[in-house]
């Protein structure tokens, strides 16, 4: 396989979208998301710009595996496993529902590397979201390829301890219908999410995946549920898989003027870490 893939590096690419309520409305009845429905004029939550400026690529332009062929805007890496492993955001402002917008987006680095599980390939892409002609969000992304592997074991269950005191917690069941619904939100055909006979038999994963960015969007749904104050800025990295076969835990601590993050799987297992700043708190 080619390893050089420099030329990609400075690559850039510009998405438009209009930011409609339509498609923000949606994002709120796939995550259950309480209060009143999103209208034009009112702040897209974070990271629901995730939900906007979605690939419009063609099915037939789609590979075996449910992702755009290779080639394009990333470079063509042909290990078959990638996964959206981690992102850093930070806000200037919010983007506005029912404002037209675009997104800049900018190859940053390809590097190869060797690990545990064979060869792998790390892009970082950075976007810029602008609305009005003003710089409202900053972003950093790191896809990862890998080569294919040793199948992925299912997680042992285990009884978990109590979350820790005076932070905040979830636990829910993630099920096929939760995954399928964030497929369609997100434009996103990988079959790992949706197929369990693919993704056990070609993927070798034990059953269906948990989206990595639907986990973070729990967490900072977490947060927000949690206080009053805005959130200026995030980052997650992804450090397990999680499936469908067990509840996930959602764990919040509050620190100054960030939160600290964690999803654990069934296992208690720490699968995602994120943490989040925080402005202060507007209520008198």
């Amino acid at each position: 396989m080619d390893t050089d893939f420099s030329d990609w590096i400075g690559r850039t690419e510009r998405v438009d979208d209009p930011l409609s309520w339509v498609q923000a409305q949606a994002a709120q009845a796939v995550l259950d998301e309480p209060g009143a429905a999103l209208v034009d004029g009112d702040a897209l939550p974070l990271p629901w710009h995730w939900f906007h400026f979605l690939p419009r690529t063609p099915q037939a332009g789609l590979d075996t595996d449910g992702h755009p062929r290779r080639g394009g805007f990333l470079p063509p890496i042909a290990y078959p496993r990638r996964m959206f492993a981690g992102a850093r955001v930070q806000v200037h402002r919010p983007l506005r529902v029912g404002r037209p917008a675009w997104r800049e987006g900018t190859i940053r680095d390809v590097a190869m590397k060797s690990g545990k599980s064979g060869a792998l390939a790390f892009v970082t892409v950075g976007y810029r979201f602008l609305q009005d002609g003003v710089l409202c969000l900053e972003e950093e992304q790191d896809i990862v390829y890998r080569e294919p592997g040793a199948a992925v074991s299912a997680p042992q269950a285990v009884d978990l301890p109590p979350p820790p005191a005076h932070g905040w917690s979830r636990t829910l069941q993630p099920d096929p219908r939760l995954l399928f619904r964030f497929s369609a939100l997100t434009f996103n055909a990988h079959r790992i999410h949706y197929d369990r006979d693919y993704a056990r038999s070609v993927e070798g994963y034990p059953g269906l995946v948990v989206h990595g960015p639907l986990t973070a969007v729990l967490l900072l749904q977490l947060v927000r549920q949690s206080t009053a104050r805005p959130l200026l800025g995030f980052s997650f990295r992804g450090v397990a898989p999680l499936f469908d076969l067990g509840p996930i835990r959602l764990i919040g601590r509050l620190a100054g003027d960030a939160v600290e993050l964690e999803a654990q799987g069934p296992d208690g297992a720490k699968a995602l870490v994120a943490r989040c700043s925080l402005g202060p708190d507007p209520r008198p």
